[in-house]
Parts: structure tokens; C-alpha cells; sequence
């Protein structure tokens, strides 16, 4: 079985000239240090993190890691930077087998692109209702959890994922 954690950067500044060096408002840098408490909590630690090459990436992943209690490998790659939700699956695809659960770092809307595609639609109420707040609204620093029972990462393909969570910061208690 593989694991897969999507999570959305947290709450950015407004646009610049500079997208690609936007960095985090103080209400998303605390809501990426509770993302990274919820990780440990629910004990969703990841292996290995792909994270796109943008400073609001980056600053996400560096204030939940303190919090994980672990240190998984850290990859920036400038691939996912406002990836298409195809390219971030082919990033997933190579990932290394011996990673059990995965994070990918990155942008909206490829990212809730994905986890929608990859994620069959659940027919319990109560999982169909998680699925239904993701198909709403991907939020900053919102996190999908989608669990594959496959061996290889190269075989996770849309609707073939089981969406496990999907947690929101205003989920989180303070």
C-alpha cells in the first residue's frame, strides 16, 4: 500500500510582480505549523516530500517539519511549481518505492485537480462527505489523503485512490 499526502501552500502574500518569491502571510505560517502537528498527531509522516520550488512551498514545508517529530527527505523540484495535475502525477510515479507515504507540495488548481482525479468517489455518506468539501474548495494549507494498494508508486492512476482525509486549517483546533 502507498500513501499519498497533497497539500496546498498556506496563506500567501498577494501577488507581486514575482510570483514565484511570494511568501507566507503570518495567518498561513501558523496554519503550517498546525498542518505539521496534525501530521504527527494522526501519525501521517511522510518518507519522502516533493515540494515545489516557490518560497511559499518552501516556507510551508519549513515550518511543518519541526513539528512532524521525523526528518523525511525534502526534494525542491521547479517542476510542480504551478504544475498541471498531469505533471505532478509523473513526479508521484517516480518517486522511489521504498517511500511508503509521499508528500507533494504545491500549487492550486493542479493540485486539487489531482487529488479529485486520483481519488475514486466514495459511496459511504461520511467518506463521500470529505470528498464533497474537497470537490468545493481546496483551500491554502488544506491536505488530501489518498491511499493507493499498489506496490509502485508508477501504478497510482486516477480513480484508483481511496481518499483516507481531506483536512482544512479551519478543521484544526487551535
Amino acid at each position: 500500500m502507498k500513501r499519498l499526502l497533497l497539500l496546498r501552500h498556506a496563506k500567501a502574500e498577494r501577488e507581486t510582480a514575482d510570483d514565484a518569491k511570494r511568501g507566507l502571510e503570518k495567518r498561513g505560517e501558523k496554519d503550517s505549523a498546525r498542518m505539521g502537528r496534525f501530521l504527527r498527531e494522526d501519525v501521517y509522516i511522510p518518507d519522502l516530500i516533493l515540494c515545489s520550488s516557490s518560497t511559499r512551498t518552501r516556507e510551508t514545508v519549513k515550518l511543518l517539519l519541526p513539528e512532524l517529530g521525523a526528518t523525511p527527505t525534502v526534494q525542491y523540484l521547479s517542476e510542480l511549481y504551478l504544475a498541471e495535475p498531469e505533471v505532478v502525477l509523473s513526479l508521484i510515479r517516480r518517486a522511489p518505492d521504498r517511500s511508503g507515504v509521499l508528500m507533494a507540495v504545491g500549487h492550486n488548481p493542479g493540485l486539487e485537480q489531482l487529488a479529485l482525479a486520483l481519488a475514486s468517489v466514495p459511496l459511504e455518506k461520511k467518506l463521500r462527505k470529505r470528498y464533497d468539501a474537497m470537490d468545493e474548495k481546496f483551500p491554502t494549507c488544506a491536505l488530501a489523503v489518498i491511499d493507493f494498494d499498489v506496490a509502485r508508486w508508477a501504478d497510482a492512476a486516477p480513480g484508483c485512490g481511496e481518499l483516507d482525509a481531506f483536512v482544512r486549517p479551519k478543521d484544526l483546533e487551535e
